[in-house]
């Protein structure tokens, strides 16, 4: 390994370099994920560097006191099989110690993270394609308001920690991104945000009581699509989530692992229609 190579906090600028890294790697992140990725930890991410030359990322996002995410792994092409990998890959789990960490892996590395502690809860296949037709539902979604106390809440009861920056920041309403939320007397049943990706568009999460409450998300938040490609996240253990995606005429597309290293959170799979984003959980 290189005397030079070096691991230290992203500076700006550097989260965009290494989404654009993750886009040639066909991950697929939204347009403008780095601004409420950062929101969410602005400590959490870290670049590998040859003297001032990125070669490898990692981030380990921090939720609440006991709970961290892992993602974007990244080594360059270039700079790869020389151990840069491990280096960035320890800094990165020793900026959370002590704490439950979170990573949904491909299936190509899915073994090397079970050698470093990782252990399988639950698949989830990415389902995508031209929404057919919008599903019918007894109830109507609305735009995100910007009071978001309850939907903080309510994202909390499905999360494995609270992620009131994040949530804030990724349901601000942007160009290209929107999010809805639905109530059912009065009570939040579910909510859900779109954004523009590099490919499409990405609905993440889709957090809903019931299979009714998801299809009022949907209803509202693919009409943004306008007839481009859409993808969610599904959890394969809930079923519903999974005969929804296949009603919309979506098919897998490919699949990951979520895996936890610690105590794994007890997560209610039922309600989680789809996955807020792989890299940040």
């Amino acid at each position: 390994m290189n005397s030079e190579f070096t691991v230290r906090p992203m500076r700006p600028g550097e989260l965009e370099l290494v989404l654009e890294w993750a886009r040639q790697e066909g991950w697929n992140p939204g347009l403008d994920d780095s601004v409420a990725f950062h929101d969410a930890d602005p400590s959490g991410f870290f670049v590998g560097v040859i003297g001032e030359v990125p070669v490898a990322s990692i981030s380990v996002v921090k939720y609440g006191e006991d709970f961290a995410f892992l993602g974007l792994f990244i080594v360059h092409p270039d700079f790869r099989g020389r151990g840069y990998g491990k280096a960035i890959w320890n800094a990165g789990m020793m900026s959370a110690e002590g704490r439950s960490i979170g990573l949904d892996g491909v299936p190509a590395q899915q073994d090397n993270y079970r050698k470093a502690g990782f252990e399988e809860a639950y698949r989830t296949v990415r389902y995508g394609g031209v929404i057919s037709a919008l599903p019918e539902s007894t109830l109507v979604a609305h735009a995100v308001s910007e009071r978001l106390d309850g939907l903080l809440r309510y994202d909390a009861m499905i999360f494995p920690a609270p992620r009131p920056t994040f949530v804030a920041s990724w349901c601000a309403t942007r160009k290209d991104r929107h999010s809805a939320v639905v109530r059912k007397r009065g009570k939040i049943r579910g909510y859900g945000t779109i954004r523009r990706c590099y490919e499409g568009y990405k609905i993440g999460p889709l957090f809903a009581g019931d299979r009714d409450s998801a299809a009022a998300l949907i209803s509202v938040l693919a009409q943004h699509a306008k007839g481009a490609k859409v993808f969610i996240d599904v959890p394969t253990n809930n079923g519903e989530a999974i005969e929804l995606a296949e009603s919309l005429g979506l098919a897998p597309v490919f699949e990951t692992a979520r895996m936890y290293r610690g105590t794994a959170p007890v997560v209610p799979l039922r309600s989680i229609f789809g996955v807020t984003t792989l890299e940040l959980g």
